[in-house]
């Protein structure tokens, strides 16, 4: 078993990444970010020429406007960003997991050595929650213990 791959490795190195970002906002600090590009969606989506110039992992300068716009929402970092000669707008939201570098200036503040999870296991993990919701309240009793908490 990769040690770096575990959940509560997956766990430990979300919080943290989450943490020093807030740090890093909290002190008004830019900051720069390496991400895996496979996991970075685009809304809207970028144009294919733009999108093919990015390699396996994609550097984000977190400044300006980006830094203006950028938010932490739930396990995901996102910003508003500018691509290529004719800066195409898009709003790019990044799995926390799929960050591997923070840096300031030149200096590397966090390396993370995890993936993100893949998609079965969070699937399954909504699947299994829902239907154990669904379990519960098929028996009316339970469901009277529902009403009663509102």
């Amino acid at each position: 078993m990769n040690l770096f791959q575990t959940k509560a490795y997956r766990n430990l190195i979300s919080e943290h990444l989450r943490n020093t970002i807030n740090y890093l906002f909290s002190e008004d600090r830019e900051f720069a970010l390496a991400c895996e590009t496979k996991y970075i969606t685009f809304a809207p989506a970028l144009p294919t020429e733009i999108k093919k110039t990015f390699r396996e992992t994609v550097l984000f300068i977190i400044s300006g406007y980006t830094y203006e716009s950028a938010r932490l929402e739930g396990d995901f970092f996102s910003f508003e960003a500018g691509f290529g000669s004719e800066n195409f707008g898009s709003k790019v939201h990044i799995p926390l997991l799929a960050i591997k570098q923070v840096f300031v200036g030149d200096v590397p503040i966090v390396i993370n050595l995890a993936e993100p999870a893949a998609k079965e296991e969070t699937d399954s993990k909504s699947t299994s929650a829902g239907s154990s919701m669904e379990a519960l309240l098929k028996n009316p009793e339970n469901q009277k213990l529902l009403k009663k908490k509102r």
